[in-house]
């Protein structure tokens, strides 16, 4: 998975939303302690930055280099560059210990993990009962309705470049396994929804599109999804409002439970 974000790190890192103060208020709320907060797939730190702000400790882990080279640095952040399904020694020797961990956070990137394995770990290094895990996504960017005929045309023409884990976001992260119990205050796990939203001009909007896997995928097959065409396309429909910056919203979905005894 992090081959795929390779050679886009510093596009993801300027391009991509962050995630909304109300989606980090709302986990952290869940958690009774704030000691120490996991981030797993922390990619260039945005969520971990967030959760330092809260948490004591927060450690990020990645196994793409080049995201983690790029991720913003805080006293009490750790971040740690791991391997591909770790074992459980190697997460205790190199990350965090057994029955330590408040809260852990994957956002937008459980869909691409060996969940099964993932949430075996998760379970051992939460704190029981109270250990909580929250993942979360976000979806196609929306601006108006000009601009967003455009990118659903183009969006529907990546379909066959996205990797199959991607149906999950598009689905929300309904449907995705999650076995955790209800955190206090909720009847279930979700999906429950927030928005981000990032002022763009056209060339940040462009260079958000082009830190997809899938155009990166594209690309190395010869494919340009970003055609002169479609990009004649884009620039017509961003000039039906007034100013290049425009407001772009990114609903956000979020599964969160706790372990349980």
């Amino acid at each position: 998975m992090a081959d795929l974000f390779i050679k886009q790190a510093k596009e993801y890192q300027e391009n991509r939303p962050s995630y909304p103060p109300e989606l980090i208020r709302f986990i952290a709320s869940k958690t009774p302690n704030h000691d120490l907060a996991w981030d797993v797939g922390t990619g260039n730190g945005q969520a971990a930055v967030i959760l330092a702000g809260i948490y004591k400790n927060v450690v990020g882990t990645d196994t793409s280099e080049q995201q983690l080279a790029l991720a913003s640095k805080l006293p009490n952040i750790r971040y740690q560059h791991t391997r591909l399904n770790m074992s459980l020694s190697e997460l205790e020797r190199d990350v965090v210990a057994q029955d330590t961990v408040d809260l852990v956070t994957v956002a937008q990137a459980v869909h691409w993990f060996d969940l099964p394995t993932f949430y075996s770990r998760v379970k051992c290094v939460l704190k029981k009962p109270t250990g909580v895990l929250a993942v979360w996504c976000y979806i196609e960017p929306e601006v108006n309705e000009a601009v967003d005929i455009v990118f659903w045309k183009l969006y529907r023409a990546s379909g066959p470049y996205w990797a199959p884990a991607r149906k999950l976001v598009d689905d929300k992260y309904r449907n995705i396994d999650f076995p955790f119990e209800p955190v206090d205050g909720t009847d279930n796990t979700g999906p429950f929804e927030f928005v981000t939203e990032k002022s763009m001009d056209l060339d940040g909007y462009l260079t958000y599109i082009r830190s997809w896997s899938s155009y990166q995928t594209a690309k190395a097959k010869g494919v340009e999804l970003l055609s002169e065409e479609v990009i004649a396309d884009f620039e017509r429909a961003w000039q039906t409002e007034n100013g290049s910056r425009k407001v772009v919203r990114y609903p956000v979905y979020l599964r969160i439970g706790k372990v349980g005894n």
